[in-house]
């Protein structure tokens, strides 16, 4: 007996919306960090060009909004774990620190614990083959500080 678990059509289970308004944010971010341009125009853009029916596009407008709005916040919480500078740092590793960051900072409604696997996630799907280290080792010390006591709490538990 295999502990796999099977899907009844072979496929992978399909991302919740807000993994997808994650994953649509960090190609709109990625967008505005290599071309520039007006955030709202390239939210516009976004959402006329791909299919948004299974998005929390909600989420994506605050995750891209929040992300641009709050530079100077997020640089200040992630910069102090970096091994090299923020300008060294690959553009799809870069936006998404700053989505983690964000999150961590400002959407306390989200758990830390899902807010660093989500990033993860992003960075798995998007990033260099080992990216996703880096960006779990950066924001598991951001959330330490940002969110102390969540943090604590979880590691004191039996």
């Amino acid at each position: 007996m295999s502990d796999a678990v099977s899907h009844p059509t072979g496929d992978k289970p399909k991302p919740s919306a807000r993994r997808k308004a994650r994953q649509f944010a960090l190609q709109a971010l990625y967008q505005w960090h290599m071309a520039g341009g007006n955030v709202a125009a390239i939210e516009a853009q976004f959402r006329t060009d791909n299919d948004m029916k299974k998005v929390d596009v909600s989420y994506f407008h605050d995750l891209l909004h929040g992300v641009t709005h709050s530079l100077a916040d997020i640089q200040q919480a992630i910069e102090p774990y970096l091994d090299r500078d923020l300008k060294e740092l690959d553009p799809v590793e870069l936006n998404t620190l700053r989505i983690g960051a964000f999150e961590l900072l400002k959407r306390i409604d989200v758990p830390y614990k899902v807010v660093i696997n989500e990033s993860i996630e992003l960075a798995k799907r998007f990033g260099a083959e080992e990216s996703h280290r880096y960006v779990n080792g950066v924001l598991d010390k951001v959330a330490a500080r940002a969110r102390y006591q969540e943090v604590n709490s979880h590691r004191l538990k039996p």
